[in-house]
C-alpha cells in the first residue's frame, strides 16, 4: 500500500512527490526522491570556499617556513617521477639521510604535487600550501552543493561555512599535505551521492571520488563506507549498485597498502598514533572543537538535533559520523589508530550534521543559532592566527648565512635537521651547498670550526656520533644558538679548536 509521507521539505526547498524504492526508503521519513528537479546553483553557495580562502590567507600570512613533513613532501615532489616511483614501489627513501622514510602511504599525494611543482611558475614551497588551500576550497564547494540538492540552501551553506571556520580542518588547509586533496575527495563523492539519491546519475562521480578519497588518505574509505551504507538505508536493494561501486572504489587503497606490506614500510610511523582506551569519539570531537567547551557542547547539541530532525541529510549526516568512529573503534581493539588529523574526512560529518541540527530549529531560533556556531569557531581557531612556525630551519639557514664564513663545515646531526637544511640551502642559501655534511657522514675531524645542526628533546641536543668526532679532533663546543617552535626545537652549535 502506498503511503504519503509527513512533508519535512526544508524552507526554501522545492517540494516533489516522493517515490518510495523499497521497503526501507518507505519506512525513512527523510528520504530524497528521485526526481529530476533541484534547487539551481548560486553564487551564495561561494560564501563558504571563499570564506576559507581568506581565512587561510590570514593564517598563511606570517609566511612560517616549511616543517618537517611539509619540507618532506615539497623534496620528495621535486624529484623526477621515475625516482618518486622508485621509492614508492621498493618502500626506500629519496635520500640516504631519509632512508627510512619512503614516500609511499601517501604515494598518490606525492605524484599529484609533482604534477602541480612541474607548472611553470609554481615550484616554490608557498604553492604546495596553495594547492592544499584550493582543495580544502573545492571540497567544501562540493559539500555545500551536495546538501543543498538534499535539505536546501540554508542548510547547504551553513554546512559548507562550519566545517570551513572549524581550527582541525583550516590547521590541516594551510599545509602542504594531502588533507586538502582529501576533502576535494569527499565532497565529490557526497556530490556523486546526492546525485545518485536525486536522478540515479551520480555513480562514476562518487566511485571516482570515492577512489581518490582513500588514496589521499585511507582513513578516508571509513567515509566511503558510511556513504554506502547510508544509501543501502535509503534505498535497499536499489542501492546494491552503489555498494558495488563503492566496494570497487576501495580496490585502489587497498592495492597501496598491499604494495606497503610487500615492500617492508608495513607499520612504519605507526609511533605517532595514539590508543585512547575507547574514548576515540569524545577525542575527536574534542579536536574538531579545537578545545573549546562551548563549541563542542553546541556542535554535538546541533548534530544530535540534526540526526532526529535534520531534513534531507539525517541518514547521510548520522552514518557520515558513526560508520567511521565505530570502524576505528573496531581497529583499535588490534592496534592504535587515534591521530585527530586523520580522522578528519569523517569529523566533516560532524560539522554538516550540526548545520542540519540548525536548519531543524524553529524558524526564530535558526539564525542567532547559526551565528552562534559559526562565532565559536572562529573564536576556536583563532589562536591559528598567531601560531609559532612548527619548525625553524629556514631561521637556521638564515643564521648560517650570516655567522658561517665559506669552508667551515656545516653539520647536520639527525635526520630532521638533514631535511630542514638540506630544503632551505637549495632554496634560500645555495652558498652554504659546499659546506653541508649530511647523514649518514659525520663531522669531519680535520676542521677548525665547525657549525652544528641538531634536534633539541626536552632542551636537550639528541645525542649523535658527531659529539665524540669533535672531541677527538680537541674541538669544544664555543656557542650556541636555540631556535624554538612548537613542533620541533633546533639548535646551532659552533665548535671550535
Amino acid at each position: 500500500m502506498l503511503r504519503l509521507p509527513t512533508d519535512t521539505s526544508a524552507p526554501g526547498q522545492v517540494r516533489l512527490p516522493f517515490v518510495p524504492v523499497s521497503a526501507t526508503a518507505d519506512r525513512t521519513a527523510e528520504t530524497p526522491a528521485p526526481h529530476t528537479t533541484t534547487q539551481r546553483w548560486s553564487p551564495v553557495e561561494l560564501v563558504p570556499p571563499a570564506g576559507l580562502v581568506l581565512l587561510c590567507a590570514v593564517l598563511l600570512s606570517p609566511g612560517h617556513g616549511l616543517w618537517f613533513d611539509e619540507a618532506f613532501s615539497a623534496e620528495v615532489a621535486r624529484r623526477p617521477l621515475a625516482d618518486i616511483t622508485r621509492a614508492i614501489t621498493t618502500g626506500e627513501g629519496v635520500t640516504d639521510y631519509l632512508a627510512d622514510v619512503p614516500p609511499s602511504y601517501n604515494a598518490p599525494y606525492y605524484l599529484v604535487a609533482h604534477l602541480w611543482v612541474s607548472l611553470p611558475g609554481l615550484g616554490g614551497d608557498t604553492s604546495l600550501r596553495v594547492l592544499s588551500v584550493l582543495a580544502t576550497a573545492g571540497g567544501l564547494a562540493l559539500v555545500t552543493r551536495a546538501v543543498t540538492r538534499l535539505a536546501g540552501r540554508a542548510a547547504g551553506v551553513l554546512a559548507g561555512l562550519v566545517p570551513a571556520t572549524a581550527p582541525l580542518l583550516l590547521e590541516q588547509a594551510v599545509e602542504a599535505r594531502s588533507y586538502g586533496l582529501a576533502v576535494l575527495a569527499t565532497g565529490g563523492a557526497l556530490l556523486g551521492l546526492a546525485r545518485w539519491l536525486q536522478d540515479g546519475r551520480g555513480l562514476p562521480l562518487f566511485g571516482l571520488a570515492g577512489a581518490a578519497m582513500g588514496l589521499m588518505h585511507w582513513y578516508a574509505v571509513t567515509v566511503l563506507a558510511a556513504f554506502v551504507v547510508a544509501a543501502l538505508l535509503l534505498r535497499g536493494r536499489a542501492a546494491v549498485r552503489v555498494a558495488v561501486v563503492g566496494a570497487l572504489a576501495a580496490l585502489p587503497v587497498g592495492g597501496l597498502i598491499g604494495v606497503n606490506l610487500l615492500n617492508g614500510t608495513g607499520a612504519r610511523n605507526a609511533e605517532h598514533l595514539r590508543d585512547t582506551g575507547g574514548t576515540l569519539a569524545d577525542l575527536a570531537v574534542e579536536a574538531w572543537a579545537g578545545g573549546r567547551t562551548p563549541l563542542l557542547y553546541l556542535t554535538v547539541g546541533l548534530a544530535v538535533v540534526g540526526a532526529l530532525r535534520g531534513a534531507g541529510m539525517r541518514v547521510v549526516g548520522v552514518c557520515w559520523v558513526l560508520v567511521p568512529m565505530l570502524l576505528l573503534l573496531a581497529a583499535e581493539t588490534v592496534r592504535p589508530v587515534y591521530l585527530p588529523r586523520y580522522l578528519l574526512a569523517g569529523l566533516l560529518g560532524l560539522g554538516v550534521l550540526a548545520a542540519a541540527g540548525v536548519t531543524a530549529l524553529p524558524r526564530g531560533a535558526r539564525t542567532p543559532v547559526a551565528a552562534a556556531l559559526v562565532g565559536l569557531s572562529l573564536v576556536a581557531s583563532a589562536p591559528l592566527a598567531v601560531r609559532e612556525p612548527r619548525e625553524r630551519s629556514d631561521d637556521v639557514v638564515a643564521l648560517l648565512l650570516e655567522e658561517q664564513r665559506p669552508g667551515e663545515p656545516v653539520v647536520a646531526a639527525d635526520q630532521r635537521a638533514a631535511l630542514g637544511l638540506d630544503h632551505f640551502v637549495r632554496t634560500e642559501g645555495p652558498r652554504l651547498r659546499p659546506d653541508v655534511v649530511l647523514p649518514p657522514d659525520d663531522a669531519p675531524a680535520d676542521a677548525d670550526r665547525v657549525w652544528l645542526v641538531r634536534r633539541l628533546i626536552d632542551g636537550q641536543p639528541v645525542p649523535t656520533d658527531d659529539d665524540a668526532v669533535l672531541t677527538g679532533a680537541g674541538l669544544s663546543l664555543t656557542r650556541t644558538w636555540e631556535l624554538p617552535a612548537s613542533k620541533t626545537d633546533l639548535v646551532v652549535q659552533l665548535w671550535t679548536g
